[in-house]
Formats: C-alpha cells, sequence, structure tokens
C-alpha cells in the first residue's frame, strides 16, 4: 500500500520543482496573480508540467500501461469566479476524524478549523485538516465533494492543500483541485471527504473525468 502523505507530499513537491520561476502565491496563500493572463498562464504552466511529469517520471502515480489512456489530465476552463477569499475559523481543541480510505482503512486526522468563504454567492465552509502526527500544522488539508463528483469528476471527491499563513486569511482556489491518486492507480490509499465538506453547488473548476 502507497502511504497517502507521500503521496500528497509528491504532489505538492512536484508543483514547487516544476513551477520553476511562475510565483505560487496565488495557489494556497493569500497572494495571486496580478491580472487574468497571469492567473490563466500560471494554470497552464503548472498543468502541462504535471502532464510531464506524470507521463515521464519513474515516480508517477500513474502506470505505465495507462498513461497514455490518463493523459493529458482533463481540468475544467480557468475561471476566476472560483478563486475566492476565506477565513479560518481555528478550533480550540484539535479534534480527531475518522476518515474512511479508498482501501477501507480509517485514517485519523486532526481538525485544525473550519474556513469560511463564499461561492457563487453562497455562503459555505469547509473542514481544513492536517496528519494526526503533524505539530507546526504548516500544511493544511482540504478534501471535498460538490455536485460534480461521481459524475463530472471523481465520485470520492477531490483535493485542495494550504500553505498556513499568520493571518487566517486564504485564498481558496478551486482550479488547482485535484484528483487524488487513488484516482489514477488503486493502490494508494486515499481518504474520502466527510460529510460537512460536501459542497452543495458544482464546482466546474479544477481537475475533471474526462468528456
Amino acid at each position: 500500500m502507497i502511504d497517502l502523505v507521500i503521496g500528497r507530499l509528491k504532489d505538492w513537491a512536484i508543483r514547487l520543482a516544476l513551477a520553476g520561476g511562475v510565483a505560487l502565491a496565488g495557489a494556497c496563500g493569500s497572494g495571486g496573480p496580478a491580472d487574468p493572463g497571469t492567473f490563466a498562464a500560471e494554470l497552464a504552466l503548472l498543468r502541462a508540467q504535471k502532464d510531464q511529469y506524470f507521463r515521464t517520471s519513474s515516480e508517477s502515480p500513474i502506470p505505465p500501461d495507462r498513461r497514455e489512456k490518463m493523459l493529458p489530465i482533463p481540468y475544467f476552463p480557468p475561471d476566476e469566479s472560483y478563486r475566492v477569499p476565506a477565513l479560518l475559523k481555528v478550533a480550540a481543541n484539535r479534534p480527531v476524524a475518522e476518515m474512511p480510505t479508498s482501501t477501507g482503512t480509517i485514517r485519523k486526522m486532526q481538525q485544525v478549523g473550519v474556513l469560511e468563504f463564499s461561492l457563487k454567492d453562497r455562503p459555505l465552509q469547509l473542514v481544513a485538516f492536517t496528519d494526526i502526527d503533524v505539530k507546526n500544522f504548516d500544511r493544511l488539508f482540504v478534501p471535498f465533494s460538490d455536485l460534480t463528483s461521481g459524475t463530472e469528476t471523481y465520485p470520492a471527491g477531490r483535493y485542495l492543500d494550504l500553505d498556513r499563513t499568520a493571518t487566517g486569511v486564504y485564498v481558496l482556489d478551486f482550479n488547482r483541485a485535484y484528483h487524488p491518486y487513488c484516482y489514477f492507480n488503486a493502490t494508494y490509499e486515499c481518504p474520502y471527504p466527510p460529510p460537512q465538506n460536501r459542497l452543495p453547488l458544482p464546482v466546474r473548476a479544477g481537475e475533471r473525468l474526462p468528456k
């Protein structure tokens, strides 16, 4: 079994390593691209480079005999309306959540807090987590599902990763939402988003299933 944490860290490392000179503040922190052209260009670059990594790397989650079929990764078109500010309301006692996973096991994760935001003029929230043995909470894991799950996107949901900010203010960029590695390879262990992280609207941004 391939560990979820390794998979997520590799995904983040891929994005950092492949981005080169591209500013990634808009992906997970509180900054952002200067204009729509930059926004679309950064997404296009990262998506092309992720495809290249998945196609050629020995650490690609996609088995070699499936790469031709599964690549390039399909995406919804870039849409800045799915890039919204959010405020993290930190949980006082770091409750432990038990998440079922794609391999039938239970993964324990710490609840860091709740991200409150507005999307398509609707007030919404998502619970942010970190791994149970993490002490510094520098990285937040935000699994979610929505009304595209099972039709336009992977039935088990998608993920966002965020860099922890000092202000508690974040940018949720659903254009960066990605399918868990178990979508590409069933040997990966991926937690399912909890019921409270099911968004009651379609999120047509980020990775999608083939049409």
